[in-house]
């Protein structure tokens, strides 16, 4: 909310003044009503191995985040960059593979990747487009320095929180809507569904049908999965309401079977077709990897993405980008070591207790370590799994990452934040919708802003800036490239 020198930026002004007019005791009163709307809603995050998941409520933060237009446009065009170049390295990847002849990614990072699926190679999937929602994480560093932290291609979550927390905060706080031109997020289900209708297969003489997969209620995003069929008017299915004859997916419903052109599937590739992957998959459609293949149904997001996710392939992303593109990446990765390199292996080795490390295939702030908040056990511990297996790690610095203003019962904080927006890829166009979901770490100094690991969210606004502020931004761009 401030800058280096104690400064208002111009975009909170009315938020610094909200705060220092409004009781500590209004905003407390503000929060427990969030926390009541979410539990009445059933907005809930389960984690595996919780006794207590079934009624965990993911951390709601009174405060929004706020974000100029003007900085907006430039995040906006990195990610349509970004997700653009991750298309052509997956349809490259199963069919030509002409980035690994090339050199630019070592073939070994892809074909012994365990989200790499074979069975995809040659497979033309519709309008040669494998990754239909993209979820990046971002973080800030510095005063308006935006790096990419992470790219989640496979099953991104966390979009119904986005658009509850903005319904939320409408109830809660209708004054400050008032005083800011705050972009919507509320259309995001008209343009999700868009870009569905828009990659069915291209036999399909009609209006697709589309479906939402998911695994049933006792995964720990099934709230989500519910929240998103409810709001595209389409079906919330599991395995066991779809089959496959002919190579053609079929709904079973009380009018009979019904044919399905597209699934917004939210299972992972391993239990997605028992005949296809893991036998032993009861939440899957068995002969649904035949129709995929056939091209009878589409899959968003494709069988395969998750080689994108992998964090070692995060670290060439500069290199796909140009490789594809011919650009400079407009959004840049936070700097990282690739343990599978016998230099940056003996530096992460002797410099443990600064950085963070990761597994290349980790998610939801598991299998990391973060060394300077870690024992000195914890980090030998850690030196013995990363010694049994380097390539599977990668390392990167403790970032300075920047805070927001958050509310506890003590008072106003500042907390780590990340923001996590969402793109989406069709026939008809990228498109990124204007906010996303800020992560917030609710525990002081922690970096780990995941649900499963204790972080909260917040609403985040997209405002239309003043002249002023427009200018003051200005001023600050041309001093710091000064």
């Amino acid at each position: 909310m401030t800058l280096a020198d104690g400064k208002i930026r111009p975009v909170y002004e009315k938020i610094a003044h909200w705060l220092a007019t409004t009781p500590p005791s209004l905003l407390a009163a503000r929060r427990t009503q969030a926390e009541l709307l979410f539990r009445r809603i059933g907005i809930t995050f389960a984690v595996y191995g919780d006794k207590d998941a079934s009624e965990r409520l993911i951390p709601f933060d009174i405060i929004p985040r706020l974000l100029g237009r003007g900085e907006w446009a430039r995040l906006e065009t990195g990610l349509v960059q970004r997700v653009k170049a991750l298309n052509m390295f997956l349809a490259d990847i199963y069919g030509p593979q002409e980035i690994l002849k090339a050199g630019r990614v070592p073939a070994d990072l892809i074909h012994g990747n365990p989200q790499f699926r074979p069975e995809m190679v040659g497979c033309k999937v519709p309008h040669n487009l494998f990754v239909h929602i993209a979820g990046i994480d971002l973080v800030r560093i510095g005063e308006d320095d935006f790096y990419v932290l992470e790219d989640n291609v496979r099953t991104p979550s966390g979009v119904s929180y986005m658009l509850e927390n903005r319904e939320v905060m409408m109830r809660l706080v209708p004054d400050l809507f008032d005083e800011h031109r705050v972009a919507p997020v509320e259309n995001y289900p008209d343009m999700l569904l868009s870009s569905l209708r828009s990659v069915a297969p291209v036999n399909v003489g009609r209006e697709p049908v589309i479906a939402v997969l998911t695994p049933g209620r006792f995964n720990s995003a099934y709230y989500e999965h519910s929240f998103l069929a409810d709001k595209l008017g389409v079906e919330l299915c599991e395995g066991r309401d779809l089959l496959v004859e002919d190579d053609i997916v079929y709904m079973r419903t009380t009018e009979g079977a019904k044919r399905v052109d597209v699934l917004y599937r939210r299972i992972d590739d391993d239990f997605l077709d028992p005949d296809a992957f893991r036998a032993d998959s009861m939440i899957g459609v068995p002969g649904l990897m035949r129709a995929y293949l056939a091209g009878n149904v589409t899959l968003a997001n494709a069988v395969g993405t998750g080689v994108a996710d992998d964090k070692a392939i995060y670290t060439y992303m500069p290199e796909i980008i140009d490789f594809y593109l011919g650009e400079t990446a407009i959004l840049k990765n936070v700097p990282t070591w690739r343990c599978r390199e016998p230099d940056a292996y003996a530096y992460v080795r002797e410099h443990l207790h600064e950085l963070v490390v990761k597994e290349v295939n980790g998610s939801g702030g598991y299998g990391m370590l973060v060394g300077p908040h870690a024992s000195h056990a914890e980090r030998e511990t850690f030196a013995i799994k990363l010694a049994q297996n380097p390539e599977n790690f990668i390392a990167q610095p403790t970032l300075a990452l920047s805070t927001c203003p958050t509310f506890f019962e003590s008072g106003v904080a500042p907390r780590h934040v990340d923001l996590r927006p969402f793109v989406l890829s069709g026939s008809n166009g990228v498109r990124v919708v204007p906010g996303g979901l800020t992560r917030v770490a609710l525990k002081e100094n922690s970096l780990v802003v995941n649900s499963s690991q204790g972080g909260g969210t917040k609403d985040t606004w997209i405002i239309e800036e003043t002249a002023a502020a427009l200018g003051t931004r200005g001023q600050m761009q041309s001093q710091s490239q000064s």
